[in-house]
């Protein structure tokens, strides 16, 4: 079964973007951890309640995962406009998950209009705070030049980093980063190639890519 704090990952449509996992932090202890024992259990009624009462209390992270309820049907029926509410919610208080997240409804047009744009502006802020599914899907955009200008050297490093910062665990989506990454690479040149490797190792959260020369 998967947890919150370990495997909520699955493939949006058209298996461009990812969903991202949401780690649960010790913040509003023991009604937290209870909805999150809940949730692991398979108790979804219970999880629910708890999570719904953290969300409308302003909880960011139990806002997300309101918003992947919605959008999974987990003891609601699925509603992409609702899940796409919460995640905004979540994601204007910084929740990386649920920046990334909102990114893929935006880039799949499910629960709001398309507007690549917009996925990209959610990527690149869950992206910048080290998120390795967004840096993954913030790549795609770079590679594509969807709601961005194509940039195969920001694709490689974005992938790059993806590969770098996705835990062990995950082989799946570290190996469709590095799949990700080495496709690109093939298009560069040896010098844009050694500049996209030298911007990646430079790389740190917070600090933007644009402009890098």
């Amino acid at each position: 079964m998967a947890t919150i704090n370990r495997a909520l990952r699955t493939a949006a449509a058209g298996a461009l973007f990812l969903l991202a996992a949401f780690v649960v932090l010790p913040a509003t202890a023991q009604t937290l951890d209870e909805s999150v024992a809940a949730y692991d259990r398979g108790d979804y009624a219970t999880a629910w309640r708890g999570f719904h009462r953290l969300a409308n209390r302003g909880d960011a992270v139990a806002q997300g995962v309101i918003g992947m309820m919605f959008y999974n049907g987990e003891s609601v029926p699925p509603d992409y406009a609702e899940a796409a509410k919460w995640y905004r919610l979540a994601a204007e208080q910084g929740e990386s998950a649920a920046q990334n997240n909102i990114g893929s409804m935006y880039g799949d047009g499910r629960g709001v209009l398309q507007d690549y744009v917009e996925t990209a502006k959610w990527f690149r802020l869950a992206a910048e705070q080290g998120d390795a599914t967004a840096q993954n899907n913030l790549g795609v955009l770079y590679e594509s030049g969807r709601g961005v200008p194509q940039d195969y050297v920001l694709a490689h490093m974005w992938y790059n980093l993806a590969v770098a910062r996705t835990p062990a665990g995950e082989t799946d989506e570290r190996n469709q980063s590095e799949r990700n990454r080495d496709d690109v690479a093939r298009l560069l040149s040896r010098d844009a190639l050694v500049r996209a490797q030298r911007v990646a190792r430079e790389w740190r959260p917070g600090v933007g890519s644009e402009g890098v020369e």
